[in-house]
């Protein structure tokens, strides 16, 4: 068995998968946040550390479980910093922190143009998202605090080094709008040996890789593997690529919509990188391009509108109401449309150069019938499919180290999928 640790912004779970990837063990927590020193909200580190440790050895105590290996995936963009004692010594900042606008124009005036250092690190200038930068901040805004810096560790390998007591980088982190990486050379960019942001990186490990420990709790001895830690949104997209042999394109959908081509090796373009295209590294270090729609957010705002000129509840669309009120599904079919109008023009941007012809959708606009039907009327020439996977981004991070804890092979028929 495995247990796996999934680290949103908003909720915290826990998982046990057995052999056939069934969940048998699971609970969700949400933590209250933190301020930083300026006062902006952040993730309260203590916090998360004592539930993880808390949780982990409640499972270990379970003797229904034996637990062979663990895992961790976490949100991205968030760095924690260690002094020589490995005791984190600044806050985990949210990746919202606004950043100094002086910063970034000096950054950019000592290192190149921002169009030139985006299609290089495959990033759009996205400020403190860009995690690389988090540690420029600090360099130049905190220099003391930066030379006790031991460590840098993006969040999912913060957390995996809480069990393995192992400090490792990891590139699904690092290859993601950090700024840290060159895409063109394979390599840390860089201005990051100039401003010695490096040598506070660790090493680099491979994604698949495992670290052994061996923990004694009352009577029995615990020997298991621990993985580096994943970016979710590299770790959602392993189910995929263990499942289907031939190319697809992923519409991983919910508050954004992130389009994922990874069969698509052609470099970013200027353009692509203006309409908020970026690269991801996959666990296998491979590029995935993606194109990012704020589809969420704008079928909310869309529902909201909608449901107070009609006078019905906001999850109208998701009741009887919306064919027992008379114009309201009319109305709906237009928000849903303009929505797909925009998807379908953010989609096309990571299918130039690479066509496939399957698309898959998952989260919550995969359940939205108008919404599969219009986008599969947009996409004639392609078959189009709503996927269901339950904790597609637990079992990707179980996946990626599947030979480490697993004597089968990957269980057929994970993802479920429906024609359109």
């Amino acid at each position: 068995m495995i247990a796996i640790f999934d680290i949103g912004k908003t909720n915290k779970k826990c998982f046990v998968f057995d052999e056939d990837y069934r969940i048998v063990y699971e609970k969700s927590v949400h933590l209250p946040e933190t301020a930083d020193e300026d006062g902006d909200p952040c993730e309260d580190l203590p916090l998360l550390q004592n539930w993880i440790w808390d949780s982990f050895l409640e499972i270990l105590r379970d003797r229904r479980f034996s637990i062979d290996a663990v895992n961790f995936t976490t949100y991205g963009a968030s760095l924690v910093f260690l002094d020589v004692q490995q005791e984190p010594c600044l806050p985990l900042y949210n990746y919202l922190k606004p950043f100094p606008e002086n910063l970034e124009s000096q950054f950019f005036k000592d290192y190149g143009v921002k169009e030139k250092m985006s299609l290089e690190t495959a990033s759009p200038v996205l400020g403190s998202l860009n995690s690389g930068l988090q540690l420029y901040r600090i360099k130049h805004l905190k220099p003391e605090t930066f030379a006790v810096i031991k460590h840098a560790l993006h969040l999912p390998q913060f957390v995996a080094s809480l069990i393995s007591g192992a400090y490792f980088s990891d590139i699904t982190s690092i290859g993601c709008h950090t700024m840290l990486w060159n895409f063109e050379q394979n390599n840390y960019h860089e201005w990051t040996k100039k401003e010695e942001v490096v040598s506070k990186l660790a090493p680099i490990r491979e994604s698949d890789s495992t670290v052994q420990i061996s923990l004694q709790l009352s009577d029995r001895r615990h020997n298991m593997e621990v993985g580096v830690g994943l970016h979710d949104s590299s770790s959602a997209l392993i189910p995929y690529l263990a499942s289907f042999e031939e190319p697809f394109v992923l519409i991983s959908t919910g508050t954004w919509n992130i389009t994922l081509h990874p069969f698509n090796d052609v470099p970013l373009t200027p353009d692509e990188l203006a309409q908020d295209c970026l690269c991801y590294l996959s666990y296998r270090g491979k590029p995935v391009k993606a194109s990012r729609l704020f589809a969420g957010h704008l079928h909310e705002q869309g529902v909201q509108k909608i449901a107070a000129d009609f006078g019905v509840a906001d999850d109208f669309f998701q009741s009887g109401q919306l064919v027992e009120t008379p114009g309201l599904l009319d109305k709906y079919r237009e928000l849903v449309q303009q929505l797909v109008e925009k998807q379908v023009v953010s989609t096309k941007l990571v299918l130039y150069g690479s066509p496939v012809r399957r698309i898959f959708v998952d989260g919550g606009f995969s359940q939205n019938d108008i919404f599969m039907q219009l986008l599969a009327a947009s996409f004639p020439e392609m078959e189009v499919f709503a996927a269901e996977i339950p904790q597609a981004t637990a079992i990707g991070a179980a996946l990626a180290i599947h030979r480490h804890w697993n004597s089968k092979p990957v269980a057929e028929h994970l993802i479920r999928l429906n024609p359109y």
